[in-house]
This record gives structure tokens, sequence and C-alpha cells, in this order.
């Protein structure tokens, strides 16, 4: 009885200490100023939060969690959390601001005669089929030169052992873990909807910016596709892929 009563307090410690809250300030590292509204994701635990105006932001963390701090215009953050951080509670952090060179911009414009019969002829067709993911519900982008449809993806994965898919999916589960968990978290997905740089995403899932194309491309995505949507797009193309594939391998 008495060492049931033990693993039981063993348990309940650690369960308090897996649910302890990490408090801290982001600044300007320029202005000192506090910095509201910053995204602040748990990168471990695959957990996101806010700043709130006085660029204060609480989140759940453990030492060695890494944090990673993400805000239009700015470096992003990365730190790993250490013992006197959630001990004392009182750390800062400074973001600077990226300086953005413009490029000059040339605009063609469309050779048009005003007769819309015309026109209409002239005009480029694109004869890709097209489709919807889940957050774009008004649009839809095109899919590649191949079917996208499930059958042509199924003979497409089984023909090809070498599949990228194989190799991201197959050999990192806990890479999948943490897509779900990326899809179930509102700040996680309130932060991606703004992205298109797949900073976040790379960050998140521990691959490369290459890797996200790869895969993509492998499912049959366009490069309109991948170039035109946010991340949050992209998070959702990725796990109903990882979806179609699992499917094959039952």
């Amino acid at each position: 009885m008495r060492k049931i009563l033990l693993l039981c307090l063993f348990l309940l410690g650690c369960t308090s200490f897996a649910q302890e809250k990490f408090n801290a300030v982001v600044q300007n590292e320029t202005t000192g100023l506090p910095m509201p509204s910053v995204h602040v994701l748990n990168l471990t635990q695959v957990i996101g939060t806010i700043t709130n105006q006085k660029g204060v932001f609480e989140i759940e963390a453990q030492p060695n969690d890494t944090l990673y701090f993400s805000y239009l215009g700015y470096k992003p953050l990365k730190i790993a959390v250490t013992n006197d951080m959630i001990k004392f509670g009182n750390a800062q952090f400074n973001m600077t601001e990226l300086a953005f060179a413009l490029e000059e911009i040339i605009i063609r414009p469309y050779q048009l005669t005003g007769y819309l019969d015309i026109d209409v002829r002239n005009a480029p067709i694109n004869t890709a089929r097209r489709y919807s993911i889940s957050g774009l519900p008004n649009r839809g982008y095109e899919a590649g030169n191949r079917n996208p449809g499930a059958i042509s993806k199924a003979l497409g994965n089984l023909l090809n052992p070498a599949d990228f898919l194989n190799n991201i999916f197959g050999k990192n589960p806990n890479q999948m873990r943490k897509l779900k968990k990326m899809r179930e978290d509102d700040e996680i997905k309130n932060l991606l909807v703004s992205k298109f740089d797949r900073q976040v995403l790379m960050q998140l899932l521990g691959i490369s910016r290459l890797d996200i194309d790869d895969i993509l491309r492998n499912c049959n995505y366009s490069d309109a596709f991948m170039k035109e949507a946010n991340d949050l797009q992209i998070l959702e193309a990725i796990s109903k892929c990882y979806e179609e594939y699992r499917i094959l391998q039952l």
C-alpha cells in the first residue's frame, strides 16, 4: 500500500512539472518597448500562444524545450528553455527588425484588343484540373499534369518504392504526431494562416523547404499551389497526403 501511495505521489509530481507554466516578456531589441501579438510556439510540445499588450506571454514548458518566436517584419527567434527561466520567471527576449530591400518590379501589360471574342481566344488556357482544400472555402488550385485522384496516387506510390513520402512519413512517425497536434492547436493555426514562408512548418516538423516541396509534388499539388498557398493550407495538404499514404500501407 505504501509503495502504491509513493508511486501515486511521484506520478502526481511529474504531471505537475509537465504542466508548469513559463512566463516571460518579448521586447523590441532597438527600442526596448514591449511587443504585443508575438506568436510564441513550444516546438517540443507543439503548442502556441501570443504575447499580450505588455509583451508578456505564458506557455507550458519544461527545461530543454525549444521556444520559437515569430512576428511579421522581425527575425524569428529560437530559444532553449533552461531551469533558471522556469524557476525565476523573469526572462526577457529581444526581437530584431528585418531590413527589406525593395526590388524593381516590371509590369508587362496583356496585349488586349478590346474585343472580347478575340481576347478570349488569345488568352492562355490552363488545362490542369482544379481542387480545393480545408481553409480555402471559395477558391481552388490547379493540380499537376497527373490525375489528382486517389487511384493515380495509389499507383504512383506502389510503383515507386523509393517515393519521397516513404522517406518522410515512414521513417519519421514523430513528425506525423506533431502534424496532428499542429492541426488541433488554434494559436498555431492562427499563425500559419498568415504565413507564406514555410519557416514555422520547417521548425515544427524538422524538415527543409525542399522536403516540403517534394512532398507536395509527390502528392500531385501544382507549382501554382505551392507558391500561392499559405502555411495552413500547406499543412492541410500534407495532412491529407499522409492520410492517403497510411491507407496504402494497410
